[in-house]
């Protein structure tokens, strides 16, 4: 009986032994790939890098002038194109077509002219009906 319970206590051991290894080469596994991981994502950090600094060379104001006076057929601002505020006519109300119309043939209530120049709100109990 006692030679029993050894060689059960040895294969436990045993068993325990092999399952603290299997943990540990899991663990050096896990922490390669996350040493790989992190190597990619500092690879991929440089290379936004990389590309911001491109991006910023590229759009520098002098470059794009030259290119836009290259490329671009741009004429400077003439006098007669700047106007005041005051000369620039008042927008127009908008009108409802539709709701005239209906107006016209019967079919809908009369909507009040809108005071702020904006149309008549659509949500009126009318409009549920």
């Amino acid at each position: 009986m006692i030679r029993l319970l050894h060689v059960l206590a040895i294969a436990l051991l045993v068993s325990s032994a092999g399952y603290a290894y299997s943990i540990k080469y899991e663990t050096i596994y896990y922490a390669e790939q996350v040493a790989k991981l992190k190597a990619r994502i500092q690879k991929e950090k440089d290379a936004i890098a990389v590309m911001r600094a491109e991006w910023q060379f590229f759009n520098r104001p002098d470059r794009l002038q030259v290119l836009a006076g290259r490329h671009l057929d741009l004429q400077p601002l003439a006098l007669n194109q700047v106007v005041r505020l005051s000369d620039i006519p008042e927008r127009q109300q908008k009108v409802d077509a539709i709701g005239r119309k209906l107006e016209a043939l019967g079919l809908g209530e009369p909507t009040a002219t809108p005071q702020s120049g904006g149309a008549a709100p659509a949500n009126t109990p009318s409009a549920s009906r």
